[in-house]
């Protein structure tokens, strides 16, 4: 079976944006003060949007400000909403797994929105997927809290629908236009929730403007460009998938810069989020290579 190096790219660039998130729990820890979670949300969404529509200078029109605010509270404001929620009440292991099940709820999704096959080898994924995390993250001593659950299955749920909703509406413009409006709604609705529910910020020092400058230029204008951009030319189900790379990539900061140990389980359990991300993208390209010429479906 033949695979189109086109593809391959698409795959790698998006890949690179879950695999930057996995740096947000270092850079959160080391370089932010502890106790603003929606502030700093906030401060990495609306700044690096603002800055994108500087750059590309265009305001949606009509039905788009209705969706860009929709997908901006789905993707941003809701999302990290409730993952903080779920962290704060949950040991990060249990979090973590938690927010793991979102490739499934993208796979039901897109059957639902925008009529994806659902596939044996995707579903297989997810699970494959799950577990590998729960080795990476969880300890024998993690507790449940029923309000930290129910946080966390709503972010993912959340996040599932941005990104299914953003490959069915099909946004009439550039990834860096469609990023740059999310990122500034999402922004504005944090916006009055931090200013209410958190005190104002101390002083910044050089290690939080460094660490809000990263989550908010590379973490979110960059990776959300090549998030959204995969999901103009990959399966939901198949960007979904990729993020299983955060927890990974997280795990091998906190062992390679943190000095925290590195268990046998840990091990097995990267080892199964890669065979998990791999059965994912294997089948998109299958389906490439059973229907070269076929657009993926896309409606407005």
């Amino acid at each position: 079976m033949k695979i189109k190096s086109a593809s391959l790219t698409d795959i790698a660039l998006t890949a690179v944006a879950p695999a930057i998130w996995g740096s947000t729990y270092l850079v959160t820890t080391e370089l932010l003060p502890h106790g603003y979670p929606l502030t700093v949300a906030m401060l990495r969404a609306l700044p690096a949007g603002i800055i994108l529509l500087l750059i590309v200078r265009q305001l949606p029109r009509g039905i788009w400000w209705l969706r860009s605010f929709a997908l901006g509270a789905l993707n941003f404001s809701f999302f990290w909403a409730m993952l903080f929620i779920s962290a704060y009440r949950l040991p990060g292991g249990v979090a973590a797994t938690v927010g793991a099940i979102q490739p499934l709820i993208v796979v039901a999704l897109a059957r639902l929105l925008i009529g994806t096959a659902i596939r044996p080898l995707a579903i297989a994924a997810g699970l494959v997927g799950m577990a590998g995390v729960g080795l990476l993250v969880l300890t024998p001593s993690a507790a449940l809290d029923p309000i930290g659950i129910i946080a966390g299955l709503a972010g993912a749920v959340s996040m599932a629908f941005g990104t299914v909703l953003a490959r069915h509406w099909a946004p009439p413009v550039s990834s860096l236009t469609f990023t740059a409006w999310q990122l500034t709604a999402g922004g504005l609705l944090l916006l009055p929730i931090a200013l209410l529910l958190e005190p104002a910020l101390p002083t910044p020092t050089l290690a939080n403007v460094l660490g809000i400058t990263w989550l908010g230029l590379i973490g979110a204008a960059f990776t959300y460009l090549l998030w959204f951009r995969g999901l103009s030319k990959l399966e939901p189900a198949a960007v979904a998938s990729l993020g299983f790379l955060s927890p990974l990539v997280a795990t091998l900061l906190g062992w390679s810069v943190l000095g925290q140990n590195l268990s046998p389980a840990q091990i097995i359990g990267m080892a199964a989020v890669l065979v998990s991300v791999w059965m994912a993208q294997r089948t998109q390209m299958a389906r490439r290579a059973t229907a070269p010429m076929a657009a993926l479906p896309v409606r407005s």
